[in-house]
């Protein structure tokens, strides 16, 4: 007996398991059902449709059986996951649906369309036309009512090669040339299988909400965005990030780098310090032309705004341009909007009770536009300084520029036109960055350009402010949040963009990213972000990071830029800042 009076004895398994949810309700089923069958009992608290589910701290698909009882936790189109299981199974669903109608052609899926869906195009004929894409849509639906299952299937390494081979997916069979694992996960739809890198929904009957739209250069594949329900948002009718996105593509064709493969190859035959040199060069070629098109608008235009979202790489290119426009025999001056914060007593809340220093509202619009009219007339102005330990806004230097001047106020509202609303869109130029890659692991299974900036901040937060990767990954979402609220709606509003991605970036953040990654605890919710990026990141070889100039982008990131104390210098080598 033992001490509480209870007595410890051998049984019988159970023939029933349960499942515990969140909110402390208690499911009760046979043994090695799927976790999906339980879901079929209750709909998600936030009502979005369930597509995954975290299983005692794991990232599961609905498919996989409750063998004992458990902590589940449901993962719906709503959550990052959710989304992410959602839109990979939807790129399955296009594809199988596409080879069934268009024989002995490929598609690739190219990058994402900002107000929720994937840009596509045909790979060996022309585009398709409406017809076309009408049937390829019809069929869809056909197999989504029809409910199919996707059948999973772990073969090894070989024969998932030989398949490739013989589909004609070369991009996939160089991509598993450097895999390390022996075998590999296909999924089946019908009498096609491919690989797809992460989870999938059990069936098409899944995957009720999309559609096709035909666009110049190819078609979008539409998808629900995570906070819009499952509502497809209108696309719009013309987008400079798209453009962007052509840019790169381009950019890529020109480096012979088609994909992760690819760039794996060039790392393998010693090829990477070409990639590195053209891929430094073509960004600094697009700084220039900015500068340039930024000093033919002088001297109508005295400022220049820069926005985009976080780990774009903001930093490193204000002061780029800054020195491209130097070549222009312009005279930057670089202020900061962070110094015209309101004190933080009269900063507004946010949902969560704390100071929303993202909000356009905790800053003083008015004193920074006066200031830029005074300065733009020459005129003498002090500037403020804004002290974040006491969160009370000092008095900073005394300036006054000189007529050559062109300022650079670099911050997250710089596209938001009621930031300075006074002011004539004639008098300020506006540029967007943020890091669009378009490189993908093959033609089905893309790369988010999230990903790329939450593995850059992970590396750079690591040795710039000491943080871990689960304290990273745990403020993400948040600051996801900010983007979506602040940046993204006003990207359009951009004379130019400026894409810092660099094709050979990951390879060179994988080493210092991955000891990062797997130190995050088992068992936290960041624990299946690190182990999804760790998963992603073992598609790349690694290479020298001596290899990179001192004036990269990417250095903002991994460390020892020449530009991290670059000062501008007035004409009596008077420091400005």
């Amino acid at each position: 007996m033992e001490a509480g009076g209870e007595e410890i004895r051998q049984v019988e398994p159970r023939k029933t398991v349960e499942i515990h949810l969140p909110d402390g309700r208690v499911f009760s089923g046979p043994r090695n059902i799927p976790v999906g069958d339980f879901f079929r009992k209750f709909e998600a608290a936030n009502g979005s449709p369930i597509v995954g589910a975290i299983i005692n701290g794991e990232l599961r698909e609905l498919t996989y059986p409750i063998q004992m009882d458990a902590r589940v936790q449901p993962v719906t189109m709503k959550d990052a996951d959710g989304a992410r299981i959602y839109r990979r199974s939807l790129t399955f669903l296009l594809e199988a649906a596409f080879i069934k109608i268009f024989k002995n052609v490929h598609l690739a899926v190219d990058h994402s369309v900002s107000s929720g869906g994937y840009f596509c195009e045909v790979i060996g004929r022309p585009q398709l036309d409406a017809r076309e894409l009408q049937l390829l849509e019809e069929e869809m639906h056909r197999m989504v009512k029809a409910d199919l299952p996707f059948e999973k299937k772990v073969v090894p390494l070989e024969e998932a090669v030989e398949c490739f081979e013989k589909s004609g997916h070369l991009d996939k069979v160089r991509l598993m040339s450097y895999r390390k694992k022996p075998t590999l996960v296909l999924y089946g739809l019908g009498e096609h299988r491919d690989y797809l890198h992460g989870y999938m929904v059990p069936s098409t009957g899944y995957l009720k909400w999309f559609d096709l739209l035909l666009v110049p250069g190819g078609f979008v594949l539409r998808y629900p965005r995570r906070h819009s329900g499952t509502k497809l948002l209108p696309v719009p009718k013309s987008s400079s990030l798209f453009d962007t996105f052509q840019q790169y593509g381009n950019w890529l064709e020109r480096l012979g780098i088609e994909n992760v493969g690819s760039l794996n190859d060039a790392i393998n035959e010693s090829r990477i310090r070409e990639v590195i040199l053209i891929s430094e060069a073509l960004h600094e070629q697009k700084i220039a032309d900015i500068a340039k098109k930024a000093a033919d608008r002088f001297p109508e235009t005295r400022v220049v705004l820069i926005a985009g979202p976080s780990s774009s790489g903001k930093t490193t290119f204000s002061k780029r341009l800054a020195v491209q426009l130097l070549v222009q025999g312009l005279a930057p001056f670089p202020m900061e909007m962070d110094h015209y914060f309101i004190n933080r007593d009269k900063t507004p809340l946010g949902e969560d009770g704390q100071p929303d220093f993202e909000s356009l509202a905790a800053m003083d619009t008015a004193l920074l536009s006066d200031h830029l009219a005074r300065l733009i007339r020459g005129e003498e102005v002090q500037l403020p300084h804004y002290n974040f330990k006491s969160g009370q806004r000092e008095p900073g230097e005394v300036v006054r520029l000189e007529k050559e001047r062109v300022i650079i106020l670099e911050g997250i509202h710089g596209l938001n036109p009621q930031l300075l609303p006074e002011m004539s869109p004639n008098r300020t130029f506006k540029v967007y960055v943020s890091a669009l890659t378009q490189l993908n692991l093959d033609r089905q299974n893309r790369i988010s350009t999230t990903d790329t900036r939450l593995i850059r901040r992970i590396v750079r937060d690591a040795r710039e402010r000491g943080y871990t990767a689960q304290q990273t990954i745990q403020r993400w979402e948040s600051v996801r949040r900010g983007e979506k609220r602040n940046i993204f709606p006003y990207q359009e509003n951009a004379d130019e963009m400026f894409n810092s991605a660099l094709v050979y970036e990951l390879s060179a953040l994988k080493p210092l990213a991955e000891p990062l990654l797997r130190q995050v605890p088992y068992g936290t919710a960041e624990y299946i972000e690190a182990k999804r990026l760790l998963t992603f990141l073992e598609w790349f070889l690694s290479l020298d990071i001596s290899l990179i100039p001192d004036n990269s982008i990417l250095r903002e990131f991994i460390g020892d830029s020449i530009l991290k104390d670059f000062k501008l210098w007035d004409h009596y080598g008077k420091a400005q800042r």
